[in-house]
């Protein structure tokens, strides 16, 4: 007699002693999940079925924090030296840029405006040749309102910038040109003084009082700080700011905050704001979390699929213990809750087990990078690839029970067939054939 067939009188005495038959269908549900010599394989299904949706819903949320991640870097670090608006005039030059930068500092819901001038120049240091750098003015208060760069300063000081005797550079720059605080740096511009034989470029050095480091190699690369009248001395712009970039408190809020700018300005101007322009960016970036989403939900999907094989192969092997339970009072509906329950507890407990993985994961993600690339002897996540330092992670609590909710789903879906299948079993049938 079957294992399910010896314990039937044992449970049809508790039945018959007001035992909830629910705990009866419990007993022989988790009977079929425990591991039977002459049942081994449907157990290895069971174990690939568990293992296949615990490193899905794992591989999701970890796949999505990281993603959501380095989209709160990059706007984080993005806006952090860039405004969330630039205003620049429609008609003539901006000459009364500090007026129109403190109306607009008092509109409510703005932080702070800053006046900018913006130039690419050659930058030149010890090493030989030079990189594109590109330089930025701005009044020595203004810098110390951009957090990101001075609460970042790796060397020196800002103290030479803002008596305006020095510059501010990245550290990746600084490393490629062979320098550090201190050192003089040479700057190159085309738009230089007018001769009688044309324009000749520009060239001056200058000392770096500061090196800074935002955490996106982009920036720290490329951007040189220089005072705000320096810079209008060497591109050709006394009196004169190219730009004034807002800084709000609520970056989605720019709509809102648009036409009050605008009236604040008191002349007209041109307003982009920084979706309009990081939009193919971020654009890319939510079509690629997406997708990721869709394509790692089949292996969820596949998980479940296991499931449906090894509980039609369980239904198969075991139509003999059905019989034998119809045929002493159980209903087809108790049979199809038996199945259902062995078939819901693999999916609840790979994505328990995968929540709790993917939570581990999210939380040391960055060791684990850096554990790997020691262990490969290679740079997984290149800064100079992804603009970021650091792989960042960050857990959204929606997105985590949306994937708890699908996999749930999926496998509950994936019980329903099989435990109907063997609800519909004939005891008659099932016995006589045995």
């Amino acid at each position: 007699m079957t294992d399910i067939a010896a314990g039937a009188e044992t449970a049809v005495v508790e039945h018959a002693s007001t035992r909830p038959f629910s705990a009866f269908e419990r007993m022989v549900a988790w009977r079929y999940l425990r591991a039977r010599r002459k049942e081994a394989f449907i157990s290895v299904i069971a174990g690939f079925s568990f293992a296949g949706i615990m490193l899905g819903v794992a591989t999701l949320i970890i796949v999505m924090a990281v993603m959501n991640g380095f989209r709160t870097e990059l706007i984080n670090r993005i806006l952090g030296i860039n405004g969330h608006m630039i205003v620049q005039p429609l008609e003539g030059t901006l000459n009364d840029y500090a007026d129109v930068s403190d109306r607009i500092s008092g509109v409510p819901g703005v932080r702070f405006a800053i006046p900018f001038i913006d130039g690419q120049v050659l930058a030149q240091g010890r090493v030989q040749g030079g990189t594109g750098a590109l330089v930025r003015g701005i009044r020595a208060d203004d810098i110390n309102k951009l957090k990101l760069v001075a609460e970042n300063i790796r060397q020196g000081d800002l103290v030479n910038f803002a008596s305006g005797e020095g510059l501010a550079i990245g550290t990746r720059l600084a490393d490629r040109l062979g320098l550090a605080a201190g050192d003089t740096i040479t700057l190159l511009s085309p738009d230089g003084d007018v001769t009688p034989m044309g324009i000749n470029p520009r060239v001056k050095s200058y000392t770096i009082s500061a090196v800074f480091e935002v955490g996106m190699s982009e920036y720290d690369a490329s951007i040189v700080f220089m005072p705000f009248e320096e810079a209008q001395l060497f591109f050709n712009a006394e009196g004169l700011a190219q730009s004034i970039e807002v800084f709000v408190e609520q970056p989605e809020a720019v709509d809102d905050l648009r036409p009050l700018v605008e009236e604040a300005a008191k002349r007209d101007i041109f307003i982009t704001d920084w979706r309009q322009r990081d939009r193919t960016f971020f654009s890319a970036l939510a079509v690629e979390r997406n997708v990721m989403f869709m394509i790692l939900t089949l292996i969820v999907l596949v998980a479940a699929l296991n499931i449906i094989s090894g509980l039609i192969m369980l239904v198969k092997d075991k139509g003999s213990d059905i019989a034998i339970l119809r045929t002493m009072g159980a209903t087809s509906s108790s049979i199809m809750r038996i199945f259902f329950m062995t078939g819901a507890a693999i999916g609840v407990a790979g994505t328990v087990a995968g929540v709790i993985l993917g939570v581990i994961v999210c939380l040391n993600v960055e060791y684990i990078r850096q554990f790997f690339s020691w262990l490969t002897g290679t740079m997984i996540f290149n800064p100079e690839l992804y603009f970021l330092s650091k792989l960042p992670a960050e857990m959204d609590l929606g997105e985590t029970i949306s994937v708890i909710v699908m996999a749930l789903a999926l496998s509950f879906l994936a019980t329903v067939f099989p435990a109907y299948r063997a609800s519909k079993i004939d005891p008659v049938q099932a016995l006589r054939y045995e």
